[in-house]
């Protein structure tokens, strides 16, 4: 896994630092080929309370201009019971055989979590990296939050700011991992997803937990082999 950490952080950089641009290139053949266009009913993101009954508002779809929507295919993986990260695809078939698809994310929430934990933060003492080689404490940097809804987060980097403030800051948030984590009942904190754009992966695990007197959030975010422990408190700045 380190070996594939380190390929997938030099061919990253390599992209970086290599920026080629040309004028699109259109390649036509005699006959057209035309794609399902997809068009997503309601709102793209959904909210759905856990334990109620998740109703898809469906999608509709043309094909060469006429209408598709009978032929496309509807995969709806959500769990109302558990509160998570879900998602509805359309798919469907093009004149050539090549295949298309649309999701919709539906975020399955627990009303009863009250907490409410966004805003802006900074990694205090106690927030480092760990590796075989040892650690790395790292405070002082930014991590915002964003409420999505009861109990699910979005932040801006689970690395702490790690490679985007302190290691590649002239890449900036490329290389941070962004993410939705879940606040439980009892202030404890799993991670839901997450995505780095520049290593093209996500994390192993996150686990962590709020102290609602104090006001003091910190997780571990598992990656590659390496421990990134997260202490934030709010910034004041």
């Amino acid at each position: 896994m380190k070996k594939y950490f380190l390929y997938s952080l030099t061919l990253c950089l390599m992209m970086l630092g290599f920026v080629a641009c040309s004028e699109d290139e259109e390649f036509t053949d005699s006959r057209l080929t035309y794609y399902v266009r997809f068009e997503i009913q309601g709102k793209d993101t959904l909210m759905c309370p856990v334990g109620e009954a998740y109703v898809d508002p469906g999608c509709k779809a043309t094909l060469g201009g006429e209408d598709y929507t009978d032929k496309i295919t509807t995969k709806i993986d959500v769990d109302v019971n558990k509160p998570g990260i879900y998602y509805v695809t359309y798919s469907g078939v093009g004149s050539d055989g090549f295949s298309s698809s649309v999701t919709r994310v539906v975020v399955v929430y627990d009303p009863e979590v009250t907490a409410d934990i966004s805003g802006g933060y900074i990694t205090v003492n106690g927030t480092y990296r760990e590796t075989s080689k040892g650690v790395t404490e790292f405070p002082g940097f930014k991590v915002n939050i964003k409420k999505i809804a009861p109990g699910v987060f979005y932040v801006d980097d689970l690395f702490g700011g790690y490679y985007a403030q302190l290691v590649y800051p002239q890449y900036g948030d490329f290389t941070a991992m962004k993410g939705m984590i879940w606040l439980h009942k009892d202030m404890t904190i799993t991670g839901l997803n997450g995505f780095n754009e520049c290593f093209g992966d996500s994390f192993d695990a996150v686990n962590g937990n709020f102290d609602s007197e104090t006001g003091k959030l910190s997780w571990t975010t598992d990656y590659a082999g390496m421990k990134f422990v997260v202490v934030l408190e709010k910034n004041k700045k």
